[in-house]
């Protein structure tokens, strides 16, 4: 898989009608997490397949939506080796305020990288 930022735009529009759907939904999981102290990075993964990565939080058929979303973080994807132990300083100095930003993880057949974008204001 490559990671290309040119196609990000070619997958804004549907990730972003879906994240309008679920967004509340993984603010509060994004919470739950870091309140429980799991990670202070929570990711989501939004995929057309099922991958191997997180727990699935919203199935797309539940929501009539494009997307899986699977809840993961740092540590998990640090034990898949998604994100080296080398890059980890990397991956937390890029990470945005988990209360303003979510955390997306997206797979795709030829497509895989982070999207961070902004939660919708109350």
């Amino acid at each position: 898989m490559e990671n290309d930022p040119e196609l990000n735009g070619k997958y804004l529009g549907t990730i972003s009608k879906d994240f309008a759907v679920v967004a509340e939904t993984l603010k509060e999981a994004s919470y739950q997490v870091r309140k429980r102290q799991i990670s202070k990075y929570p990711i989501f993964v939004f995929s057309r397949v099922q991958v191997p990565v997180g727990a699935l939080l919203i199935a797309k058929e539940d929501l009539a939506l494009e997307w899986h979303v699977n809840a993961s973080y740092l540590e998990d994807f640090i034990q898949h080796k998604l994100v080296t132990e080398d890059h980890r300083a990397d991956f937390e100095a890029a990470y945005k305020d988990p209360d303003e930003f979510c955390c997306l993880f997206v797979v795709d057949q030829d497509f895989t990288n982070f999207v961070f974008i902004p939660y919708p204001e109350d």
